[in-house]
């Protein structure tokens, strides 16, 4: 009875805030989001990790869905026909047993424990035994080094055998009175120099032994818990000519306690090497007497994960593409919380965007006519380990990113009650932003811009490697303003999601979600996406966009 009141609670909101244009989109049924979430996130699928039994699980469920919603295969061409699935090579890589941490200061041995004081990640380039003895330790502030901003955090220094330690974010993110589009990285905001991402890729251009980022809670937007889950279990990545060249033999976090004792013991004020690295006269610090040890085995192999592709053909124009797309993947297995539970489920991240895609599979097969632009619904793989499915996608695409007329990308949408507004990750200027923000309005939604800015989110979200390859692309996302409570209650569940839920296995369904927000969210992005599919033009990005080049060099395909 629960989601028969939600379902026609969401016709009526529908009905209630938009009539003039209650054509625009079909209504979606919240009963079918929220069985859909339940069953991915239920334990049966064992939190959806990649190469597991949860794996196969999901990929069995969800092409089954979509073609019981009426879409047809999309993935790799096998004997001339289409597959549900595009193949997607990966490097496995995980720890076997307890590694033996270790610092030494002043001669007096720490020893460390995995997952308490620091979070290190299995070898991801190519070791499969790692040891590192007494290796000195080296602050170098924020770890960038970025020539056009004339910033340089390295300077020089020798790395090679040693341990690079490095802040999270950017230098704008603590530098009192920045403001937006100011400072030398743009204001809080944060550039891709402040993804993780970024400074373990430049740790080993440098030549390091291995990286130990400074973790704390602020500047990186999410809670030590979400470190350890994240980054103790199996990793993956790409699969590379040379890894060494992208990932340090050693990558992980310390909390942000042990940094500031280690510096102490090392002569040094945290704080006061905080705000040098703020400048760009700061210089690499060595912390004397200090060094790191670390011994552990690594087992690593080439595994094969799967993205999930639907279709429907374009009526005119089939070879020009409009993409909704969203993660698959959570983390499977892990470290065991409070209660003792080790499955990661993954219902707001993402078996949402999972249901999304499906529904709206399922209203663009059931509309009255067929699209004139083909319609991609593509569901891929290891987000949770760096947006590599998607990564994959878009450097070996099924369909040409060139005619690929624009990327919606839906992760961890709203499972509760309609919002007056939405958010976009990052606020990058594309046309397709300026399509949302129209549409929206028409459905008495506004805009706001992304909420949090600093935390990176563009550049966690599977929309980039799209975007960064040229193809207009966003990371939906469900607002704050909630019709009930308002803003004080979308802020208050958001806080208590990231604290309490996120990458942690509290993150599983509740039959007391109503889903309406999560139904109201497609009617919108549904309306946009069929505007994109039956239209000619050709969404860019702003022409200062740094994607605008990418983008502009594949303008004689669209001709």
């Amino acid at each position: 009875m629960k989601l028969l009141a939600a379902s026609l609670l969401s016709v009526s909101i529908a009905l209630a805030l938009s009539p003039a244009h209650a054509a625009d989109a079909p209504t979606f049924d919240p009963q079918r989001l929220s069985e859909a979430v339940k069953t991915l996130a239920s334990d049966e699928f064992e939190g959806r990790g990649p190469a597991t039994a949860g794996e196969v699980k999901t990929i069995d469920y969800v092409s089954a869905q979509m073609q019981a919603a009426g879409l047809q295969p999309g993935g790799d061409l096998k004997d001339g026909k289409r597959l549900w699935t595009q193949a997607v090579p990966l490097l496995r890589a995980e720890i076997t047993g307890t590694p033996t941490l270790s610092l030494k200061v002043g001669g007096k041995q720490q020893v460390l424990t995995q997952g308490s004081e620091v979070a290190i990640r299995a070898a991801m380039d190519g070791s499969r035994q790692v040891s590192i003895v007494d290796a000195p330790l080296v602050f170098v502030g924020y770890g960038v080094k970025a020539p056009e901003r004339k910033w340089d955090d390295f300077k020089g220094v020798d790395l090679r055998g040693k341990i690079a330690v490095v802040l999270i974010n950017d230098p704008d993110y603590e530098k009192p009175g920045v403001a937006a589009g100011q400072g030398d990285f743009g204001g809080k905001a944060m550039t891709y120099y402040g993804r993780w991402t970024y400074k373990f890729e430049e740790a080993a251009r440098q030549g390091a032994a291995g990286l130990l980022i400074v973790h704390e809670t602020e500047p990186a937007s999410y809670g030590w818990a979400t470190v350890k889950n994240s980054n103790t279990n199996t990793m993956f990545d790409v699969v590379r000519d040379e890894p060494g060249k992208a990932h340090p033999q050693m990558e992980g976090w310390m909390q942000r306690d042990l940094a500031v004792d280690l510096f102490k013991r090392a002569g040094l004020d945290f704080d006061a090497q905080k705000k040098l690295a703020l400048t760009r006269g700061f210089k690499p610090v060595e912390l004397k007497g200090t060094t790191f040890s670390a011994d552990y085995a690594v087992d690593a192999k080439v595994i094969t994960s799967q993205n999930i592709v639907g279709r429907i053909d374009g009526s005119q124009r089939p070879d020009e593409t409009v993409i909704y797309s969203g993660h698959w993947d959570h983390l499977g297995v892990g470290q065991p919380d409070a209660t003792g539970d080790r499955i990661y489920n993954g219902a707001v991240d993402n078996a949402t965007g999972i249901a999304a895609l499906i529904e709206m599979g399922r209203a663009f097969a059931q509309a009255k006519a067929k699209p004139e632009r083909s319609v991609v619904f593509l569901a891929v793989t290891a987000e949770e380990k760096g947006l590599l499915g998607s990564e994959y996608y878009a450097s070996k695409p099924l369909y040409p990113l060139g005619k690929t007329v624009a990327v919606l990308n839906m992760d961890a949408l709203n499972p509760h009650g309609p919002t007056r507004n939405f958010t976009t990750s990052g606020s990058a200027k594309v046309d397709l932003l300026d399509a949302l923000v129209d549409t929206a309005k028409r459905w008495g939604r506004e805009y706001s811009t992304d909420l949090k800015p600093e935390a990176g989110y563009f550049f966690r979200s599977d929309h980039f490697p799209f975007a960064k390859r040229g193809v207009p692309a966003i990371s939906f996302g469900s607002g704050n303003d909630h019709v009930d409570g308002g803003v004080a209650a979308g802020e208050a569940m958001g806080k208590a999601y990231t604290a309490e839920r996120y990458h942690q296995p509290a993150d599983h369904w509740e039959a007391a979600w109503p889903f309406t927000g999560m139904a109201r969210d497609l009617q919108l992005l549904y309306a946009v996406g069929s505007e994109l599919a039956n239209a000619e033009s050709w969404p860019n990005w702003g022409t200062e966009s740094e994607f605008r080049a990418a983008r502009d060099a594949t303008a004689a395909e669209r001709k």
